[in-house]
């Protein structure tokens, strides 16, 4: 019996309804009040197009997001690489060198 209680179909449905149960009670309480004129505009809170806006630029961040992204996966698929499989790690610390010469290439100072 506890086999089938822990189940993942069995858990699914469990936190599925769980979260049916939540959504009702907070709906309930959820504020009712009806939308104005402005309700269904890009800001709903009435706020106007604005000709002069901020724009940022983030190129000057993508090549440290990017090396960061590249080292974590490379970290975390030679950590978690089965014993006996050595290729695989190597061939993708191989190409994660090889993307983050060419990112320092690309992006220089």
């Amino acid at each position: 019996m506890s086999a089938i209680l822990t189940s993942t179909p069995i858990i699914f449905i469990i936190f599925v309804l769980l979260t049916a149960l939540f959504s009702y009670a907070t709906g309930r309480e959820a504020d009712k009040t009806p939308g104005g004129e402005h309700e269904l505009e890009a800001y709903a809170c009435g706020q106007r197009n604005i000709s002069h806006f901020v724009s940022p630029n983030y190129e000057r961040v993508f090549k440290y997001a990017f090396f960061f992204t590249v080292m974590h996966v490379l970290v975390l698929v030679t950590a978690t690489a089965p014993h006996g499989l050595s290729l695989m790690p190597i061939i993708y610390v191989t190409s994660g060198l090889v993307s983050i010469l060419i990112l320092f290439k690309r992006f220089p100072e």
